[in-house]
Parts: C-alpha cells; sequence; structure tokens
C-alpha cells in the first residue's frame, strides 16, 4: 500500500532531532511522497534543503501562509514569486484566509490570497489553500478568479456537505487529515456522500495527529491511520483508498 502525504511540514522545527528517521519510518508505513508547503521567507531554506536530501521523497510548494500576511506581506510575496521564476515546484501555497486567529488582518489576507492565485494562474501551478473559519472567504475570491485553469486543493478540509459540493465545483480537491479520525470532527457526516476522485490525504504534521495520537506531534508515518478512518467511512478497502488518493495527488501536483 502506497500512500502520499499531500501535506506535511516535514521541515519543521519539531522535526530537527529526527528528521531521518521520520522519514524512514514514513517510507516503512508506505508513505513514499510527502508535499511540503511553504509558511514565510523563514521555512524556505529548512524546506529546501529537506527537498536537497530526500529529492525521490520531498516535494516543495512556494507560497505565504496566511498567518503570516504582516504588515511588510508585499515583500514576502515578492521573494515567492521570486522563487517561482527561478526553478519548479509542486504547487504555490499554502496561502489562503485564516480567520481563527485574526479577523483584523482579513483585507490584507485577502490582497496576498489574489496575488497568489494569479501566480498559481501564471505558473500554470495547483494552489493550496488554508481556510480555518475561512471558508465562505476563501471559496468566493477563489471562484472570482476561476477562469477554467486553477486547480488545487482545500486543504485539512472539515466543512460541511454544502461547502465540499462548492470546492468540487470550483475544481478543487479536499484534503482530509487527522480531524476525519476526530470523535467530533464531523468527517462522518461528509465523507460518505464524496468520491473518491475529490479526495487527498494529508498529516499538517507536526500538527493535527490523528487517533490515537491525538494531541502529539504528528508525523507522516500516521497517514495510514487517515487512509483507514477513510475507508471505513466510505466503505471502500484501504487499498482502494490509498491508490486512489496517491493518483489524485500525483495527477494534481505533476508528481
Amino acid at each position: 500500500m502506497l500512500l502520499t502525504d499531500s501535506h506535511a511540514h516535514i521541515y519543521a522545527e519539531q522535526f530537527k532531532p529526527d528528521r531521518d528517521d521520520a522519514l524512514e519510518r514514513a517510507v516503512l508505513a508506505g508513505v513514499t511522497t510527502i508535499v511540503m508547503p511553504n509558511i514565510d521567507h523563514t521555512s524556505i531554506d529548512a524546506m529546501l534543503e529537506t527537498e536537497a536530501q530526500h529529492p525521490q521523497q520531498c516535494f516543495a510548494m512556494m507560497g505565504l501562509h496566511p498567518c503570516h500576511v504582516l504588515k511588510d506581506f508585499e515583500r514576502e510575496l515578492y521573494l515567492v514569486e521570486d522563487w517561482l521564476s527561478k526553478r519548479p515546484f509542486a504547487a504555490v501555497g499554502e496561502c489562503g484566509i485564516d480567520l481563527y486567529w485574526d479577523k483584523t488582518t482579513l483585507a490584507r489576507q485577502q490582497e496576498a490570497l489574489r496575488v497568489q492565485l494569479s501566480l498559481a494562474k501564471q505558473y500554470q501551478l495547483p494552489i493550496v489553500l488554508h481556510t480555518r473559519d475561512a471558508f465562505q472567504e476563501t471559496a468566493d475570491l477563489v471562484e472570482q478568479a476561476q477562469d477554467g485553469t486553477l486547480r488545487g486543493v482545500f486543504h485539512c478540509f472539515s466543512g460541511t456537505p454544502e461547502e465540499a459540493e462548492r470546492a468540487i465545483k470550483l475544481g478543487f480537491k479536499l484534503g482530509i487529515g487527522g480531524v476525519a479520525t476526530f470523535k467530533n470532527g464531523g468527517s462522518d457526516k461528509v465523507l460518505p456522500s464524496l468520491g473518491l476522485e475529490h479526495l487527498l490525504l494529508e498529516t499538517d504534521c507536526p500538527y493535527l495527529a490523528p487517533v490515537p495520537h491525538r494531541g502529539k506531534r504528528n508525523e507522516p508515518s500516521y497517514l495510514p491511520l487517515i487512509a483507514h478512518r477513510v475507508a471505513e467511512l466510505l466503505q471502500k478497502d484501504v487499498e482502494e483508498v490509498a491508490e486512489a488518493t496517491t493518483r489524485n495527488a500525483k495527477e494534481l501536483f505533476k508528481l
């Protein structure tokens, strides 16, 4: 059973003591491909170094995370564009809107997302969207920008059936992570009505570890726990879930 972790911060500081071991555990668990979202200028070096050391397993994105859209965000976006012009990346991201931590920066976040949607179209790359407490605000901007060429994923999706339908109509995939294993995560009300062709699997490590590791550091080797939960909710074989979601990720990110 081969799996793709479509969203993992494996380059993060939390993995500094044992990153190579964590990547080896991932391979042993069948997770042969890991797509890494960028955060801001401070994360680029570690992310690209991880990719360079594990070029068959780790693939970098380039973008600006909404929680890091600060007063100097134009400078950050200039750096994102500069990197996109210099070398290939799997996607633009992660980007989007986050209204959980700070609602006062909404206008700034919207502008940063508009720019990155434009970059995704310019470089013909998928875009990876973070939408915490802001699905509607994010989807509205995607809808305005959609010209038939935009594609990507609503990462860490835990929304309503209506939101899932809207994302799919926009031509996007849904990234399913550890929340699907949580007792009150809500995935049991959404996933059974969705086809496998719309789904990607992700850990978002080191965050959102699936049950029974909830509250601890997450890592890519836990992805099979999410795959088994998705299989259970869709009443499918886990091998079918692994095959379909890996195929979806490889097609989306052109891995």
